[in-house]
């Protein structure tokens, strides 16, 4: 076998910008990043989500990151800030690696995902 999952995400953490929920909290307060919430649908209205954070299921990522793409989203701007979230970290991680790999410049995660928000009793929408 490969490398694991776990493997993975340790080698992208690695070399990525990894956030606090307070870090992100307060960089979403001054408006100078734009947060995408990784999750598939049924997971943010099963566990909630965090106010203004944009839709983005991992699935599609490349898809609506790449302005050549006939899916591509405006809200993802290459020279823009971005931080990406989702549950727990793992999939955030791998994504940044791969917004990277694609020419963003100022891209991050939400080390530890919502859980982590939710844990620093910062507010969400509950569902």
């Amino acid at each position: 076998m490969g490398i694991s999952v776990v493997q993975m995400v340790a080698s992208a953490k690695a070399h990525i910008e990894n956030l606090s929920p307070d870090t992100v909290a307060a960089e979403l307060q001054s408006g100078s990043a734009t947060l995408i919430d990784l999750r598939e649908p049924e997971e943010r209205k099963a566990g909630g989500s965090l106010p203004g954070a944009v839709q983005a299921p991992r699935g599609m990522l490349e898809f609506y990151a790449d302005p050549t793409s006939p899916y591509y989203l405006p809200v993802f701007d290459p020279n823009a800030r971005v931080i990406l979230m989702c549950a727990s970290g793992g999939r955030s991680a791998l994504a940044t690696e791969t917004l990277l790999r694609m020419g963003y410049r100022n891209v991050a995660h939400l080390d530890g995902g919502l859980k982590a928000w939710i844990a620093q009793g910062l507010p969400y929408d509950d569902g």
